[in-house]
């Protein structure tokens, strides 16, 4: 672990038509990296290449939950910029559930898009990163990870299975070298969130996650959460008995 500027670093951004992962690959283009952009969206990708305006991006398209997708991703990033240094693994999606109407549909595609695909790119970029002189794999969490949330049932657990994938892959991984980092943000004004129904305290904008999510990068942290008056708060909470908690958190995350 330790100071890694991304100035020069091949990384590979999923998710990056828009959100999180459009504004983290466009502050990584501006801090001098070179940036491999994946998603669905083609014509959205190639949107933020014409808009960085800069050879240092290339588009990729790519459906993260399709496995070998994911490893035909990586013999091209290969073929392209001759391997890779960073992995920011974002690509998702949010459903929330209704109680009343359990349905495991909603389950599935969640972990689909969330889980596994991560777990897929995980498997594709590993044997690259291991020829890295600075590997970094970077996995996107979320806050709603430390603990329950109302309707968060199937999004939350994606998360929390992401964080427990990327902590236990932190120590298996330490001795080949390979820093691992999850980043769990709080509520970001995103496409995403704007479909939120609930309040959203603390939110912060696109352009200020990407930064705080790059710093956290370059600084090698192991944990990127912010903004910290939420995540710390949030951590706090989880902390709490659990009929207390339960109490507490059951006035949240609801339609107003």
């Amino acid at each position: 672990m330790g100071q890694h500027t991304v100035s020069g670093r091949r990384v590979w951004v999923t998710g990056a038509s828009s959100g999180i992962g459009r504004a983290v690959a466009v502050e990584l283009v501006r801090r001098g990296a070179t940036v491999i952009a994946s998603a669905r969206n083609e014509s959205a990708l190639h949107q933020l290449v014409k808009d960085c305006g800069s050879e240092r991006v290339a588009a990729l398209p790519c459906d993260v939950t399709d496995r070998d997708a994911n490893h035909r991703a990586a013999a091209d990033m290969v073929r392209r910029v001759g391997g890779l240094d960073v992995a920011f693994l974002n690509a998702g999606t949010c459903e929330y559930v209704e109680v009343e109407t359990f349905d495991s549909a909603v389950f599935e595609r969640t972990m689909r898009t969330n889980f596994l695909s991560m777990v897929y790119g995980i498997e594709a970029v590993l044997p690259l990163l291991r020829q890295s002189p600075a590997p970094h794999l970077v996995g996107m969490s979320s806050t709603v990870a430390y603990a329950g949330l109302p309707r968060a049932e199937a999004y939350g657990a994606s998360k929390a299975a992401i964080t427990y994938l990327l902590e236990s892959l932190r120590i298996d991984l330490y001795r080949s070298g390979i820093t691992v980092s999850v980043v769990a943000p709080g509520f970001v004004r995103t496409p995403l969130t704007d479909r939120n129904d609930f309040p959203m305290p603390f939110r912060i904008e696109v352009d200020e996650a990407a930064r705080r999510i790059v710093d956290g990068i370059e600084a090698g942290k192991p944990d990127i959460h912010f903004p910290k008056r939420f995540s710390l708060a949030f951590k706090l909470l989880a902390l709490l008995p659990g009929r207390v908690y339960t109490r507490l958190s059951s006035t949240l995350v609801r339609r107003p």
